[in-house]
């Protein structure tokens, strides 16, 4: 069974099989700007629906990047010492220096384990976060892909900040994904003009078609200054496409949602 709570932002508490899995832990207030380099920045708009207190006995920390303050702030960094374990890139594993820290690059998996659970699988997918060439700028960032026991599919796939390239479109195809958690809001930055820097409805509706989730659930698309499409824009886009339509749940804030329990996937 999947549970999934969104707490605000990118920051998701995923409850898989006895597993509880936070992703990219963001609990400060709001109204304070964070430089993100080489000019850029972003004003936090919206708190997190729960306080970083309320979410106790965290199995991982699924971290698809330490360096921007939008997927990891003070109070989500201060939280991750007390996970059991975090999973981030190699870059953020070696900045963060925590014991309980691991990193991986795209394509690689780690396996954790504990009394009485099935052991959780966890594949990094690749991300791209911004156009091409802006990797040296952006920064290194991962996803997430999560298997259960010695199950063959993939339970959720957390896609991290990334914008649609070969790579995605490639595990998208060969994936299969029961829950897909869409990292969206088409980040811009005054200082970069038109470039885009994460994933935009119409690309979700691409990633959709391929990856043919049962569940989808749209985060990281408000709460910042920085996000360029508005939320009501990304409702509207994804209902008017029906294969799209049929699968998106738009989970209110602070609230767990029951995902069900996935059957056989292919992909």
């Amino acid at each position: 069974m999947t549970t999934v709570t969104h707490v605000g932002g990118p920051t998701a508490l995923i409850e898989l099989d006895g597993w509880r899995i936070l992703t990219d832990p963001t609990f400060d207030p709001p109204g304070r700007r964070y430089g993100f380099g080489w000019g850029t920045s972003s004003v936090k708009q919206l708190g997190p629906a729960l306080d970083a207190t309320a979410l106790a006995d965290i199995d991982v920390v699924l971290l698809s990047h330490d360096h921007h303050a939008d997927n990891l702030d003070d109070l989500g960094r201060a939280l991750l010492p007390g996970a059991a374990s975090v999973v981030t890139t190699k870059a953020g594993a070696h900045r963060l220096a925590l014991p309980n820290t691991r990193g991986l690059a795209a394509g690689q998996t780690t396996q954790l384990t504990a009394p009485g659970r099935a052991p959780l699988t966890i594949t990094a997918t690749p991300c791209r976060h911004g156009p091409p060439l802006s990797r040296p700028i952006a920064g290194a960032v991962i996803g997430f892909a999560l298997a259960i026991g010695d199950r063959p599919d993939i339970a959720v796939w957390v896609t991290g900040d990334t914008v649609m390239t070969r790579a995605l479109r490639r595990v998208a195809r060969d994936l299969g994904v029961d829950v897909l958690i869409l990292h969206l809001g088409s980040v811009r930055f005054p200082v970069t003009g038109p470039l885009r820097y994460s994933m935009n409805s119409r690309d979700a509706v691409d990633l959709l078609a391929l990856t043919r989730p049962r569940v989808a659930v749209p985060v990281h698309y408000d709460g910042w200054s920085h996000f360029a499409e508005s939320p009501a824009h990304a409702h509207g886009v994804l209902a008017a496409d029906p294969g799209s339509r049929s699968v998106i749940r738009w989970l209110r804030t602070g609230v767990p949602t029951d995902l069900g329990t996935s059957g056989p996937v292919t992909p």
